[in-house]
């Protein structure tokens, strides 16, 4: 991949794409990065990860300056993070995070859109049945905007033990 450039600590790097895949699903968010001409634009969106379709889905108002840009220019780089800890007197984080690339598409079908609902709210609810039943019907899925990100390259990072240099 051009621009792209292996890992200085090697010892962090993550290629199980299993492991990758668990930290998308595990995330709370995404922040994705996006670009209009030669202005970046960043934005964290809740998500829910698809395996079987290896794409991420996020809902968002119809209108906006993201849909505008993400119409105008469907590329996009993001980021997934788990925090396991700042580690408070030693100056060290423990985090495994993702990094991936894709291309957004709004999802128009009905059926496309309560799966991808589906899959949000089960990746981020505590009783997801419920929020599916209050939540997921004809009304909301008329209204709701629906992007998918078909994923095309993931790279992964982890520090899961505190590591001080003196």
């Amino acid at each position: 991949m051009e621009g792209y450039h292996d890992l200085r600590r090697k010892e962090k790097e993550i290629r199980d794409p299993v492991k990758m895949k668990a930290i998308l699903a595990g995330a709370k968010y995404v922040t994705v990065a996006m670009c209009c001409g030669d202005e970046p634009y960043l934005v964290t969106l809740s998500h829910g990860y698809d395996e079987t379709g290896n794409a991420i889905y996020f809902h968002s108002a119809r209108e906006g300056k993201k849909v505008d840009i993400l119409r105008a220019n469907n590329r996009v780089w993001g980021q997934a993070i788990v925090d396991l800890g700042y580690a408070d007197g030693r100056c060290d984080h423990r985090f495994a995070s993702v990094q991936f690339r894709g291309r957004v598409s709004f999802v128009e079908g009905e059926a496309e859109k309560r799966h991808a609902l589906a899959v949000m709210i089960r990746q981020l609810e505590g009783e997801p049945d419920k929020v599916m039943a209050a939540q997921v019907h004809a009304a909301s899925l008329a209204r709701v905007l629906i992007g998918r990100i078909d994923l095309d390259f993931l790279s992964g990072k982890r520090s899961e033990k505190e590591i001080v240099s003196t």
